[in-house]
């Protein structure tokens, strides 16, 4: 059953953090990365929080589960290019402790999801 995926504080999150990922690439990140690391870093975290989305419009809690993995793996890809951009010095190192504790945030509570409904899917399944 699809549910609503602006009732997931995972999805909240997310979609706080695609706003200051903008907010930082606008800010700090060169005009010659525009469509380079800044688009990269841009649909990463986008991608997190359209996973959660989609996820929750599945029909089964597999489905949902594997779109909340998919979320993860594209937060990995964010945190990744958060790591180098800091390396570049396109941000000051405050900036990125400051948005890598919001992703960090967002894969915990990611987890948390990814365990409850495998929880669920559990349960389901040794009941049939």
């Amino acid at each position: 059953m699809p549910r609503d995926f602006r009732g997931l504080t995972a999805w909240k999150k997310a979609d706080d953090l695609v706003v200051e990922v903008d907010r930082i690439t606008s800010d700090y990140f060169p005009r010659e990365e525009l469509y380079g690391l800044t688009s990269q870093i841009r649909r990463s975290a986008v991608s997190v929080a359209a996973n959660l989305a989609e996820g929750c419009g599945r029909q089964t809690e597999l489905d949902f589960r594997r779109f909340l993995f998919i979320a993860r793996g594209s937060l990995a890809e964010l945190e990744y290019y958060l790591h180098l951009s800091s390396r570049l010095a396109f941000f000051p190192p405050p900036t990125y402790l400051e948005v890598d504790q919001k992703r960090d945030q967002v894969g915990k509570l990611l987890l948390g999801l990814i365990r409850a409904v495998s929880k669920q899917i559990t349960a389901r399944d040794s009941v049939q």
